[in-house]
């Protein structure tokens, strides 16, 4: 079980990125999938949230610039970035809440994290 986040870079202060998040391997279901946000010296901050039914949720340093979506198969979290702000630059990794059966068929319940991407916003 893995999820790979991808879609970073550099952009302009005012420009837009869409990060992309797929989970992958004998996954049973997914309930919430997530975008976070650090930068170096301070704490991971929530970005956005969706869980399976569809219901988002916000910081509300975000709230009307990103938009937080699932693809149909809803294994896959797409966070678009628009009207970015130097403040947005940091590494952003994406969460997703799993439920899966291990190699000896144990059922079990975790967080996993992406791999984290960067993205730098210049002003």
């Amino acid at each position: 079980v893995q999820l790979q986040a991808s879609g970073g870079g550099l952009v302009q202060a005012g420009g837009s990125l869409r990060l992309s998040c797929r989970a992958s391997g004998n996954i049973a279901s997914i309930n919430t999938m997530a975008w976070y946000r650090q930068v170096p010296g301070k704490q991971r901050e929530s970005v956005a949230s969706i869980t399976n039914a569809g219901t988002t949720n916000y910081a509300e340093s975000v709230k009307g610039r990103f938009t937080i979506s699932r693809d149909n198969t809803k294994t896959t979290v797409y966070l678009q970035m628009i009207s970015l702000r130097p403040e947005d630059t940091a590494v952003y990794y994406c969460s997703a809440d799993l439920f899966y059966y291990s190699s000896d068929d144990s059922p079990v319940v975790e967080r996993a994290w992406g791999q984290g991407t960067q993205v730098t916003v210049s002003s």
